[in-house]
């Protein structure tokens, strides 16, 4: 292992350059993820100091095709706190950058019962904030229980092998 891999191990990113900033955990837990995609973000500039600081959160947000444009809805990124009056609005809509022949794709997808667009995970990716949306399916409660009643009965298989 090189000098620059063990740096980056060690900055928490991969060897691919990627810093993640924020994972949706309940995203995993409330929806069945399908197709993942890739988005920039057009942000503001106190936006992007926030970010970089770790103060950006995706739980209960979305993403909607509008118009041939694609947003990010109620993801929250706190005000930053060395901002002046200028400062940006905590839960404002950010567009969401992607090419127009895969935002189309999207539209037609969703356009489905049932399917919608759950960001995953927000990273930076050289130098940019990226963010990971996916196509998903909501669960119903059974189908979480059944989740959980599988991740306990792994965790109880790994538990007795490693005894």
């Amino acid at each position: 292992m090189c000098y620059n891999q063990l740096a980056m191990k060690k900055s928490g990113s991969s060897t691919t350059g990627q810093k993640v900033i924020t994972q949706n955990r309940k995203a995993r837990y409330d929806y069945h993820l399908m197709d993942r995609y890739e988005a920039g973000v057009a942000l503001t500039g106190t936006e992007v100091k926030s970010i970089r600081s770790g103060h950006m959160n995706l739980a209960d947000s979305y993403a909607r095709v509008d118009e041939g444009e694609i947003f990010l809805v109620d993801a929250y990124v706190s005000p930053y706190e060395y901002g002046t009056h200028d400062n940006h609005e905590p839960k404002r809509q950010r567009k969401l950058l992607m090419h127009r022949k895969e935002i189309r794709r999207l539209a037609s997808k969703t356009n489905a019962d049932g399917i919608t667009l759950i960001p995953t995970r927000a990273y930076f990716s050289r130098g940019k904030v990226k963010i990971e949306i996916a196509l998903a399916r909501g669960k119903h409660d059974y189908d979480k229980r059944e989740d959980l009643k599988k991740k306990t009965d792994r965790r109880t298989i790994q538990r007795y092998l490693h005894h």
